[in-house]
């Protein structure tokens, strides 16, 4: 596609970030900026097939005040005018997926094959020796500075809830939640076999953390003979409680394995009326069509939400310890799910962990990696909610994710005008905005973890 050009001198990605530092305070109307379709309320004619549109935005006592066409919008407001260059500007990111409980043990943690049941083995080990309460703040504190340096304002993360983590870990969660109020929006989700859920007083005792927490009552599902009973109790209480859910299920090359297929049917038999989002989904990429098709159209109608993870799907799924290629990646059926208006999003999942030896809680990472393996583009149009409104919507956050006159003047503004620049590059010198403010919060050094392992 071709780029329009700029109808002014076009600033650097450095001068740019300087100018609208300087104008924060007063406001400021950034023209020429390239926007969203699908995560801009107007959205008016895009320029071409790929959804964006180029238009006008003035910022004012760090909301939006206005958007409109390029050079439509007044030149008497009293504002200053910056020149974007047609930069593509998006809202911040959302990561309805993470394990920030988990991240950055590498160093530590006993070696793994590669495997899902090597990590797990991995984890539960570095788990028993070393997750304090101080271990897993710091941890917490440092993936989450990566994830607001990248321009993430909103995430989800899963704890581990064997006990006796889960009197340790919750406790973290409730204390670095509020010390990132107006940061990052942190949202924590259970994470446990659900089998465990026969026992009472664990349950009652996990409710109790999820809603001292706000958080959200979730569970690893595995194929089970009992299935639709474990899921019928940890649905009833959830629904007891007005609790939403979040499930791990069918992580797996087996086509056998269709957890989804049976929470689906369970939320349908249910009184459940909250939101439920479910990870993974990687055997329904597996199954023969007729199967794949059944289980979707349940999906669709019991109105769930679904997160395919590709960063650490790629790295454990049909891994092969006898030195061969993969034949598959992982990937659940993205366009089908689409195609059936199911709300999918795309997230980082483990970062520098056993589960996952790579990523730094970067969204964009995710939305490259997710477009290339799930050939999300020709056409690209509205992809990007996987990674800003969609998530939003599932974690109940629909002041987040889509851009509109009176919405916080949270953004991210790129150097690349389409997303073929944009998915080329890193993007290091992106400009995250907050309240109409660009942030200076350097990403944290790798050294300040050093000694975890003695901690």
């Amino acid at each position: 596609m071709t780029v329009p050009p700029s109808p002014n001198p076009v600033l650097t990605q450095s001068e740019l970030r300087g100018a609208l530092q300087a104008t924060s305070d007063k406001g400021f109307i950034l023209r020429n900026v390239r926007l969203q379709q699908a995560v801009t309320v107007p959205d008016f004619k895009p320029d071409a097939t790929d959804g964006f549109f180029r238009a006008d935005v003035a910022i004012a006592s760090g909301r939006i005040d206005a958007i409109a066409p390029a050079g439509s919008m007044a030149s008497d407001t009293g504002l200053a005018a910056v020149e974007a260059g047609s930069r593509v500007l998006i809202p911040n990111f959302v990561d309805c997926h993470t394990h920030i409980d988990k991240g950055h043990v590498l160093q530590r943690a006993a070696p793994s094959d590669g495997t899902f049941a090597g990590a797990a083995a991995s984890m539960r080990a570095d788990r028993a020796a070393h997750w304090t309460a101080e271990d897993v703040a710091r941890r917490m504190d440092f993936a989450l500075r990566c994830a607001f340096h990248h321009g993430t304002r909103a995430l989800r993360t899963h704890i581990d809830s064997h006990p006796p983590q889960d009197r340790i870990s919750w406790p973290v969660l409730s204390r670095v939640r509020e010390e990132w109020r107006g940061r990052i929006d942190i949202q924590g989700s259970s994470l446990f076999p659900l089998p465990m859920v026969r026992d009472p007083d664990f349950l009652d005792r996990i409710v109790g953390h999820v809603k001292a927490a706000d958080g959200v009552l979730g569970a690893g599902v595995y194929p089970d003979p009992d299935l639709d009973g474990l899921l019928r109790t940890i649905i009833e209480t959830a629904t007891r409680h007005g609790l939403d859910l979040d499930f791990h299920a069918d992580e797996t090359a087996d086509p056998s394995s269709d957890c989804l297929r049976h929470i689906a049917e369970a939320v349908l038999r249910s009184d459940h009326e909250g939101h439920v989002l479910v990870g993974h989904c990687c055997s329904l990429a597996l199954q023969d069509a007729a199967t794949a098709d059944e289980t979707l159209d349940k999906v669709a109608e019991a109105s769930l939400s679904v997160v395919a993870l590709p960063a650490c799907n790629l790295y454990l799924q049909d891994r092969r310890t006898d030195a061969t290629t993969p034949r598959w990646r992982g990937v659940t059926l993205l366009h089908e799910m689409h195609d059936r208006g199911i709300q999918v999003s795309l997230a980082s999942d483990n970062i520098r962990d056993a589960f996952h030896a790579y990523g730094d809680l970067d969204m964009l990472d995710a939305f490259r990696l997710g477009t290339r393996v799930g050939h999300l583009d020709h056409p690209a149009n509205d992809w990007i909610v996987t990674a800003t409104a969609n998530p939003a919507r599932a974690m109940r956050m629909d002041d987040a994710g889509v851009l509109h006159a009176g919405s916080g003047a949270d953004f991210i503004l790129f150097e690349g005008r389409s997303w073929s620049e944009i998915l080329s590059r890193s993007e290091s010198g992106r400009i995250v905005v907050r309240d109409g403010t660009p942030i200076a919060a350097p990403l944290p050094s790798y050294s300040e973890l050093d000694g975890l392992a003695d901690a």
